[in-house]
């Protein structure tokens, strides 16, 4: 087996350029003389191509509507967002291909700096904090909510929703095709492995890994404790 060839960092390097004031004035305008359901018919009007101007017609529409929106946002071809009047999004944030964000009408939903997301992931935003510096692999997901189930007279997609705050913490890395379920907490600088299943919190600067998902390892060598990985 050969060595891996080692090449720079590219997101994770780049200097964020303020985006220009035409630019937000554009958004500002729009923001000021449409609808919000006309804000998304134009988004997913230029939702398909790659050219500069669909890229700066997606941003803008963002921008138009979000709670906030940072400099140097990318949005791929493809992407579905709902509810974006509850998004607050950081500088420099790259979003793949065919992502989907659902917000909630009343939730929140926070992306911070420099954040990647990688093609057709799908985040379940109605309570959703991911900090700055996180990698979000292609395919990966985390759902919001789920159904109480209670009464057991009553279907369960017909009973009440228990949403809780799921949270990714600054510098966190996402595996390709993870889930992550409702109400978990990634600690900072933790690593989650391809494919995994998280059912509950993992520790700040950990490698979890399986389904469902357990600690395997520390980034700084420590050992990993019995209690900890059960």
């Amino acid at each position: 087996m050969s060595l891996p060839r080692t090449a720079r960092a590219v997101h994770g390097l780049k200097t964020v350029q303020p985006d220009p004031a035409f630019e937000i004035a554009f958004a500002q305008d729009l923001a000021h003389r449409c609808a919000p359901s006309e804000i998304m018919a134009l988004f997913r009007r230029f939702n398909q191509g790659e050219d500069h101007i669909d890229f700066l017609m997606r941003r803008t529409c963002v921008r138009a509507l979000a709670r906030r929106c940072g400099s140097g946002l990318r949005i791929g071809p493809g992407v579905g967002l709902r509810h974006v009047e509850t998004f607050e999004i950081g500088d420099g944030v790259v979003i793949g291909e065919q992502v989907m964000i659902h917000g909630r009408f009343d939730g929140t939903c926070v992306i911070g700096n420099k954040v990647w997301i990688g093609a057709q992931a799908f985040l379940d935003a109605r309570d959703l904090v991911i900090g700055n510096n996180v990698g979000w692999a292609p395919g990966a997901k985390v759902l919001g909510s789920q159904h109480s189930g209670l009464p057991i007279d009553v279907p369960i997609i017909a009973t009440d929703l228990l949403i809780p705050r799921t949270t990714v913490e600054d510098d966190a890395d996402i595996g390709v095709n993870a889930v992550l379920l409702p109400g978990v907490t990634i600690g900072r600088g933790a690593i989650v492995g391809a494919g995994a299943v998280v059912t509950k919190d993992v520790p700040a600067f950990s490698k979890a890994a399986g389904c469902p998902a357990q600690v395997i390892g520390y980034r700084d060598g420590r050992e990993v404790l019995a209690e900890a990985s059960q």
